[in-house]
């Protein structure tokens, strides 16, 4: 197996060592009241409550169409992302389990802060959902 070089992969030991390691993140969406979160939001790592309230957001469900499992369709058991919850205002969002999902630990969030999650494909259209860092 070969290194990628050139524009297009990570290169090791090439370029500015002391520059910071870039990624990609997307644009996160904001929500500002109850909702059903996507696949694609998970995905992204970054979801942003802005409520003076609190409220629901429904993790979406594993199978079917517009599922995670459709979505994520490499994923084999065992295999895993991660994404948090940032709530900016005086409310905070609380993750609730969507068909398919089991909850380890609390999915409630605290406001001004952020909350990170650890999702675990455990097996045919199933997923755990770790609370990892408050």
């Amino acid at each position: 197996m070969a290194l990628p070089n050139g524009a297009g992969g990570y290169q090791v030991g090439d370029g500015n060592l002391n520059q910071a390691l870039l990624g990609v993140q997307a644009i996160p969406t904001a929500y500002t009241g109850a909702a059903t979160l996507t696949p694609l939001n998970l995905e992204q790592g970054l979801i942003v409550f802005t409520s003076g309230s609190g409220a629901n957001l429904a993790l979406p469900a594993v199978t079917g169409v517009g599922g995670v499992d459709e979505r994520v369709s490499s994923a084999k058991v065992g295999s895993c992302f991660d994404f948090a919850v940032l709530s900016t205002g005086a409310g905070a969002a609380t993750l609730t389990t969507g068909t398919g999902w089991s909850l380890v630990g609390s999915g409630a969030g605290e406001a001004g802060k952020a909350v990170g999650f650890r999702a675990v494909k455990t097996g045919d259209g199933t997923y755990t959902l770790y609370r990892i860092a408050n």
